[in-house]
């Protein structure tokens, strides 16, 4: 019963086995997804003027007494506001400063009061302290910069460009500090207000990046699929998300960066991939990683290019695993994916990795459900460069042999054609390694290989690795001894020959 109870490949092919190996991959991709939602991205930007000279945050001591002394002046100046208002942003990057502004009693009134005022430079050099505040870690300072949100949100439909961007990273930078000021701009109405803007800004890159990064901060909320992703699916927001992740060449990669970032909190959180898929989010996604997996195998790696294909993977993993492959296929484009994805691993193995490892994992979801895409790895003979990533450690060579091992499950032609390509002595090589799980794997793909076809069995005799399961036979522990001894006494044991001469 070893067979059918833990071989979860090869059991699929026995009636209600075929259930249990789809559950056990469901729970195995539940803990990929979850992995990827806990590791959160948040951050804090910081623009500056063009004009500043100083790029440096300032540390000055006296920056406390500074904005005290600012903050009176701002109580009764008349035509030097501007430049009191300015000095005063320069003086709030101090972040005790920060903390000295926001105890003044009325200080944020003030700022308030120009903010929504009818000066224009009074209300920028206002923004622009609003933005040093928002900048801040400490607790205090998000909640003591709500008053000014409804404005900040209101100017969100202005026609200046760098007061919008001001205004959105601002707001980017308030959210992911507190639940209350989080709430309060849900409650503003923050979501339309991001679909309104990106739909009237979508030719102005920088406020779409922008946009998207205040969107991203949202997004990674810990209460995000229960309390906003629902509003952002709802808001129109999607297709414009999917939209902008062709980068712009004279523009750069950013803006899709920051909006495939959010397509990628959206379809980890499972809220409702059915909306994404039908928008065309896995067509879009995966067309755009065949056209980068095309430019890095030509050599072609633009600096900060895997900032876009890591949530791009991750959208692609996730959608694939949002329903039955026969009804995603007709969005996964040709089969130049499979070769992308390959190319990608290929290309960041030594320099990133974790990015070669996601690569492995949409091979995986591409596979598991999908005779055409096993077929079609054998077909572009891309099996050979899959197989050299074995010795490769940090998840990259389990979720390889989790690929070979789906191309095994669905033929036994397809274990004749793995073998062919160089799997045995791989397989030798992996069941050496003091990794359990790479051990348990390879005993896995192995068991599919022999017991489909005895012509690879007896190869692998030739090949001696009946001397490796014999080792593991009598030095490996429960289950792994007894898959070896399975293996040995019931699919190897026909094609051995005496491996040692009888004694006289």
């Amino acid at each position: 019963m070893w067979r059918l109870n833990t071989v979860r490949h090869k059991a699929g092919r026995q009636g209600s086995s075929l259930e249990e190996f789809k559950s056990k991959r469901r729970e195995h991709e539940k803990v990929l997804r979850q992995a990827r939602k806990d590791r959160r991205l948040v951050s804090k930007r910081l623009l500056l003027n063009e004009d500043d000279e100083d790029a440096e945050r300032s540390m000055d001591t006296n920056s406390g007494d500074q904005v005290v002394d600012l903050f009176r002046k701002l109580q009764h100046s008349g035509q030097e506001r501007e430049v009191h208002l300015k000095a005063l942003s320069k003086a709030l990057r101090n972040p005790s400063a920060q903390i000295t502004f926001i105890k003044l009693e009325n200080s944020m009134h003030l700022l308030v009061g120009h903010l929504s005022g009818s000066n224009a430079q009074c209300r920028l050099q206002a923004a622009q302290c609003l933005h040093e505040l928002s900048h801040s870690h400490h607790p205090n300072v998000a909640p003591a910069c709500l008053p000014a949100t409804p404005y900040l949100l209101t100017y969100l439909s202005g026609q200046s460009t760098k007061f919008t961007e001001l205004c959105l990273y601002t707001l980017g930078n308030l959210c992911p500090d507190c639940d209350v000021v989080r709430e309060k701009l849900l409650a503003q109405g923050i979501t339309p207000a991001l679909a309104n803007c990106i739909e009237n800004q979508r030719h102005n890159l920088a406020v779409v990046e922008a946009v998207g990064f205040t969107l991203s901060q949202l997004l990674q909320a810990k209460d995000a699929a229960e309390k906003i992703i629902p509003m952002i699916l709802a808001s129109g927001l999607p297709p414009h998300l999917l939209s902008v992740l062709t980068p712009d060449p004279q523009f750069g990669l950013a803006p899709a960066i920051e909006c495939a970032w959010c397509l990628h909190y959206l379809t980890c959180s499972n809220v409702d991939n059915g909306t994404l898929l039908a928008h065309g989010a896995l067509s879009v996604c995966s067309s755009l990683l065949v056209s980068l997996g095309g430019a890095v195998a030509k050599g072609n790696k633009e600096e900060g290019l895997e900032l876009l294909v890591w949530p791009l993977l991750r959208c692609v993993g996730n959608l694939l695993s949002s329903g039955p492959m026969d009804d995603l296929s007709t969005q996964l484009g040709d089969i130049r994916l499979l070769a992308a994805l390959c190319a990608l691993a290929q290309a960041y193995l030594q320099t990133q990795p974790a990015l070669a490892r996601e690569s492995a994992w949409v091979l995986n979801n591409l596979t598991a459900d999908s005779n055409a895409f096993c077929s079609a790895l054998l077909v572009l003979n891309l099996v050979p460069g899959l197989i050299q990533l074995l010795p490769f450690s940090q998840g990259i060579n389990t979720m390889v042999l989790r690929v070979l091992g789906n191309i095994a499950h669905k033929k036994k032609e397809y274990c004749v054609q793995l073998a062919q390509a160089g799997l045995l002595p791989a397989l030798c090589a992996t069941l050496r390694m003091a990794d359990l799980e790479m051990v348990t794997l390879s005993m896995e793909v192995l068991f599919m290989l022999v017991a489909g076809s005895p012509q690879v069995a007896e190869e692998f005799v030739k090949q001696g690795g009946t001397l490796l399961l014999e080792a593991i036979q009598y030095n490996g522990e429960g289950e792994m001894r007894l898959r070896a001894t399975h293996l040995l006494e019931h699919h190897l044991a026909s094609h051995r020959t005496v491996d040692h001469i009888p004694s006289q």
